[in-house]
C-alpha cells in the first residue's frame, strides 16, 4: 500500500510538535537523574508489581518496547546497580529470570507517576469539555490504527441517532471534492428514511469497529427521481460509504449482501407485494462500486452524463434480479 510523501511529512510535524510540547527530547527526564527509557522501563515493571510475587521478563520488554536486547540488557543493568531493580528466578520456570522494583524503585517510580499524571492533566485543562473529548477521541483513534496484530472486523447494526449525515458528506468532499449539495442529498435521504419508517419494507444497517462508525447503506422503497412515484416490486440500494481504515476489507461487499438479503426477505414474505428487483445509482468516479456490485450480480442498465455536485459526472444504474 503506497502512502503519499505529503502525508508521511504531516505525520512527522505531528511528532516532532508533541515530543516537544510534552518535552521528551533531552537526556533526562526534567527534575530527574532518569532518562525516558529509563522511566518507562519502571513504569513497565511497576504494572508487573501490581501482582504479587510477579515480574517481567527481559524478553516480554523487547517485544514491548521494540528495544534490541542489548540495549535493554545495558539499561537494565544500570538500574540494577542503582538499586532500582531486582531479578529473581521465576517460580514456574528456573531457566528465567523475572524483573521487578525494589522498594528504592517503587520510591523512584511514584514522583514520576505523579509528574506525568499532572502534565497530562496540564493538557487537557486548557481545553473546552468538548475539546477534551476530541483530543482523546483521536489519541485512541491513533493507538487503535497503529496497533499492530489482526484488525477487528467490523459489527453491523441497525441505524441510531447521530451516525450518518455529517460524516458521509464530508467524507465524499474528502475523497471526491463534491460540494455541499451532496450532503444536502444525504440529509434528504436519512430524513426520507426516518420519517415516514417503514421497517417491514426498509431498512438501514451501520458498520462500527470498536465503537466507531466505519460504513453504512440504506434499502428504501425505490421511487420515480422526477415526480417520487413508486416503483412497484423495486427496492433501492443508497448511501454506501466505508472509511477509508475500513476499506479492502469487504466491508462494501458484506453491506450489499445484507440488502439483498433484506430484500428477498420482503419478497418472500410479501409475495406479490415483495421486492423482485433492487436498483442503485452510482457515479463512474466511485470505482469502488465497480467492484462490489458486479459480483454481486448486479448488471449496469444505463450510463448518463450531468452535472451534480460541482463536477461534471457520468451517473450509473445498476439493477439487481431477485430470483423467486
Amino acid at each position: 500500500m503506497s502512502t503519499d510523501l505529503r502525508r508521511a511529512d504531516d505525520l512527522r510535524a505531528f511528532n516532532r510538535f508533541y515530543t516537544g510540547r510534552i518535552g521528551v527530547l533531552g537526556d533526562k527526564l526534567p527534575s530527574s537523574r532518569l532518562s525516558l527509557t529509563e522511566s518507562r522501563l519502571l513504569w513497565e515493571l511497576a504494572q508487573g508489581d501490581a501482582v504479587p510475587h510477579q515480574g517481567v521478563s527481559a524478553s516480554a520488554l523487547v517485544r514491548e518496547l521494540h528495544l534490541n536486547a542489548g540495549c535493554l540488557s545495558r539499561l537494565l543493568a544500570g538500574l540494577r546497580a542503582r538499586g532500582l531493580v531486582k531479578a529473581q528466578t521465576a517460580p514456574h520456570d528456573k531457566r528465567q529470570t523475572l524483573l521487578s522494583l525494589t522498594a528504592a524503585g517503587r520510591r523512584a517510580f511514584a514522583p514520576l507517576d505523579k509528574r506525568s499524571q499532572a502534565q497530562a492533566a496540564s493538557l487537557l485543562a486548557v481545553l473546552l469539555e468538548d475539546q477534551q473529548h476530541e483530543l482523546l477521541h483521536a489519541a485512541r483513534q491513533m493507538q487503535r490504527l497503529l496497533q499492530p496484530g489482526p484488525r477487528a472486523q467490523p459489527l453491523l447494526r441497525a441505524l441510531a441517532p447521530g451516525d450518518l449525515v455529517p460524516r458521509h458528506g464530508a467524507l465524499y468532499a474528502q475523497t471526491y471534492d463534491w460540494d455541499m449539495r451532496f450532503e444536502a442529498l444525504v440529509a434528504r435521504i436519512t430524513a426520507n428514511y426516518i420519517d415516514p419508517l417503514n421497517p417491514q419494507r426498509e431498512g438501514a444497517w451501520v458498520a462500527e469497529i470498536q465503537g466507531q462508525c466505519v460504513g453504512c447503506v440504506f434499502l428504501v422503497q425505490a421511487r420515480d427521481d422526477t415526480h417520487g412515484a413508486v416503483l412497484p416490486g423495486v427496492a433501492q440500494l443508497r448511501m454506501l460509504p466505508v472509511e477509508p481504515q475500513a476499506r479492502g476489507s469487504g466491508l462494501g461487499r458484506r453491506l450489499t449482501a445484507e440488502c439483498g438479503r433484506f430484500a428477498r426477505v420482503v419478497g418472500y414474505g410479501l409475495r406479490a407485494a415483495g421486492y423482485g428487483a433492487i436498483r442503485l445509482w452510482t457515479h463512474r468516479v466511485v470505482v469502488a462500486a465497480l467492484g462490489i456490485h458486479q459480483p454481486a450480480g448486479y448488471r449496469l442498465q444505463a450510463s448518463e452524463k450531468h452535472h451534480s455536485f460541482g463536477h461534471n459526472l457520468v451517473r450509473h444504474t445498476w439493477e439487481e434480479t431477485l430470483a423467486p
